[in-house]
């Protein structure tokens, strides 16, 4: 770390303004607490700022802001013990820099319990920074920052990397004692052995803020009335875009952002609908993929300078990210899920597909072009239905749809849900907007003659593409992984044994690899079948049934619904797949909330034989006690388990030894529930 000794630093909160006392909206404010972890939310006008305070034996102190996916951070060496935070209060800063130029963030004030912390480093601008930084990347010498120091006082702020309005953050020892420095580190310790140190942090941003939602704006009078996920919901939301979660992902995803609004429709008011909608085809490329991720402010600076070499002109026009091929079929079925299905559309359909984009392109054009794409990358298996006609990940990619973690779909090639959920069901969709005429007046001639052959196509991917996924294990097989399984994971195996009949144990392969072979991880994705399509009620029923046996051989535990399970797998395959794999054996909580709408769907249907209903019904209650009993992680984007005594607890991921990243504390497509009533 770069230390610069000064005399005296200019003081910190000189024309500062508390936004407490600002506007006559109250301020969004609440905190969520995840083990070793505090995070405090905040949001006024201009200001939006996550606060984290890490306790335990890696301290840190990060602010993430919506604001240009920016944020500023400062951590400690590890302690010899564990240290803990308590935070008091915070409220909203505004502040210019030395050039005038306007700076919004918090000003928290908070104590540790601490014999002292040596700081290590400080990291601010991107978010994506940050992130590497955590992981343990280091970051462009071009984003170094010099530390500043005045009595008790330790700054670090400069201007972004073209100079425009920077970072600042500052942590000041109100009881303490500050020393070190030049080539010796920088250690706050109390001022009396044994005391709290207590410290004023402040955090600041210059990048643009955006425009938030409020809840009356955002939210339905049919929305749940659970507090925190409004919270959530409403720190994420903005008129721009939502955000997928904070702190780490505080910007744009398609992905999170179309399944987001389509398990959040009923509880959403139509501009909020409409808003995201549009954020997705704003960033369509001129094929018609969606975007997955987001580039901006400094990262998109640092981006494009790596590209375009040192001497070319500052760039921080965002740069999109199209390698994902999920999100690329998902467009068409929540489109039409509110344009074509939901009554408080009517009336508004017409004027949302003539707004224009930044680009001045209608939105109905846009919408057209990602319909010939998905229906140009749909024609080779509707003429041959083979394992090589399917969408396969991009080249030189190893993930491409949610699991998009390296080993994420075990190294399959084809994914499930793509390819037997969202192509059938987007063909689908393409059909019913032709049918409807909704598109006509923005659609070319020739996207309307490829529109015409769209419901042809979906009955051959509806009928040919599932076939290709199907796993079928003798059950004496069955049972002797789930045996190995569990000895391995020191879990019991008898409720998972008794939950398996004598017949052969059947399921959807996660993925296929290169060759075409099913790769047999049992899964959670089977959701979106139940949420996107209409499958065969004794299809149904076999679904559900294979995903909410107990663990390992269902993915059904007391810490809630797992995404995957490998316990029919190979044991590299099983030893890829833990409980601290990003998508390994843990629990996403919008998975679960996806199982509950899709089973909420199910019921709903007049076909049902009454067998099957009864199935199908204590399946929900089951799901639904897991989702109960889990609580207060419902807003989180993942946790992990640990397993004693016969019972499951849930725990926090990213915060044990081996864990592959950390989880978000507040994450978009976790506060669903809002538009999912238990039954």
């Amino acid at each position: 770390m770069r230390i610069a000794m000064k005399s005296a630093l200019p003081a910190l909160l000189a024309c500062a303004l508390s936004f407490s006392a600002a506007g006559a909206q109250a301020p969004l404010r609440f905190r969520v607490a995840e083990g070793d972890v505090l995070n405090a939310f905040y949001r006024q006008g201009p200001v939006a700022a996550h606060l984290l305070l890490n306790s335990g034996r890696k301290p840190r102190v990060l602010v993430a802001f919506p604001a240009g996916n920016s944020g500023v951070g400062v951590w400690f060496e590890e302690t010899g013990a564990p240290v803990r935070w308590t935070l008091d209060k915070v409220e909203g800063l505004a502040q210019d820099d030395e050039r005038g130029r306007p700076l919004h963030g918090i000003v928290a004030e908070a104590s540790v319990d601490a014999p002292r912390l040596v700081i290590r480093d400080a990291v601010l601008g991107s978010v994506r920074v940050l992130r590497d930084f955590q992981l343990g990347i280091s970051y462009p010498e071009s984003v170094a920052t010099a530390a500043r120091t005045s009595a008790n006082t330790v700054a670090w702020a400069r201007p972004r990397i073209d100079g425009a309005a920077g970072y600042k953050i500052s942590i000041e020892l109100r009881d303490g004692r500050l020393s070190g420095g030049g080539n010796a580190p920088l250690v706050f310790a109390p001022a009396r052995k044994g005391d709290p140190m207590r410290l004023r942090i402040v955090a600041l941003t210059g990048e643009k803020p955006l425009t938030p939602l409020d809840a009356p704006t955002l939210l339905d009078t049919a929305a749940g009335g659970d507090a925190r996920a409004r919270q959530v919901l409403q720190f994420l939301s903005y008129e721009e875009k939502f955000l997928a979660g904070s702190w780490r992902f505080d910007t744009y995803f398609g992905r999170d952002t179309l399944m987001s609004l389509r398990l959040l429709m009923p509880a959403l008011q139509p501009e909020a609908i409409e808003n995201g909608l549009a954020s997705v085809l704003e960033r369509l490329n001129p094929q018609g993929e969606v975007a997955h991720e987001e580039d901006i402010g400094e990262f998109a600076l640092l981006r494009h300078r790596k590209e375009d070499g040192d001497g070319a002109p500052y760039n921080d026009t965002p740069i999109y990210d199209y390698n994902m091929v999920d999100d690329d079929r998902m467009l068409a079925p929540v489109a039409a899920a509110y344009l074509l299905d939901d009554p408080r559309s009517r009336g508004r359909i017409a004027t949302f597909l003539a707004r224009k984009t930044s680009a001045g392109e209608p939105l109905g054009a846009a919408l057209a072009r990602n319909f010939a794409f998905v229906l140009d990358s749909a024609a080779a298996f509707s003429r041959k239905p083979a394992t090589a006609n399917l969408i396969a990940l991009k080249p030189g990619r190893d993930a491409g749809q949610w699991r998009d973690s390296r080993e994420g779909l075990a190294g399959g090639r084809y994914a499930y849900d793509v390819n037997a959920v969202f192509m059938p069901a987007a063909l689908d969709a393409i059909a019913r907007f032709q049918h409807a005429g909704s598109l006509q007046p923005y659609a070319t001639p020739q996207q309307q003659r490829a529109f015409a052959g769209a419901a042809a196509k979906a009955a051959q991917w509806r009928t040919h593409a599932p076939k290709l996924f199907r796993v079928k294990i003798p059950a004496a097989q069955a049972k002797n992984g789930i045996s190995r399984y569990a000895k391995a994971e020191g879990i019991d195996p008898a409720p998972a044994l008794a939950s398996v009949s004598q017949e052969a144990l059947r399921f959807d392969a996660l993925a296929l690899d290169a060759n075409g072979r099913p790769i047999p991880v049992l899964h959670s994705d089977g959701g979106f079948a139940l949420l996107f399509l209409n499958p065969d009620p004794q299809k149904a029923r076999d679904m559900v049934e294979s995903m909410l046996r107990p663990f390992p051989a269902g993915l059904l535990t007391g810490a809630g619904l797992l995404v995957a399970n490998p316990a029919y797998a190979d044991t590299r395959i099983a030893n890829a797949f833990g409980r601290n794999a990003y998508h390994g054996t843990v629990v996403w909580s919008w998975q679960q909330a996806l199982l509950a709408a899709g089973l909420a769907l199910q019921l709903q249907r007049e076909d049902l034989p009454a067998s099957i209903r009864t199935n199908l019904g204590d399946a929900q209650r089951r799901l639904w006690r897991a989702i109960d009993d889990n609580q207060a992680m419902r807003t989180s984007e993942l946790w992990s388990w640990s397993y004693a005594d016969g019972h499951y607890r849930a725990t926090p991921f990213g915060q044990s030894s081996g864990d592959a990243d950390e989880s978000n504390a507040a994450q978009l497509w976790s506060t669903v529930y809002l538009a999912i009533p238990p039954p």
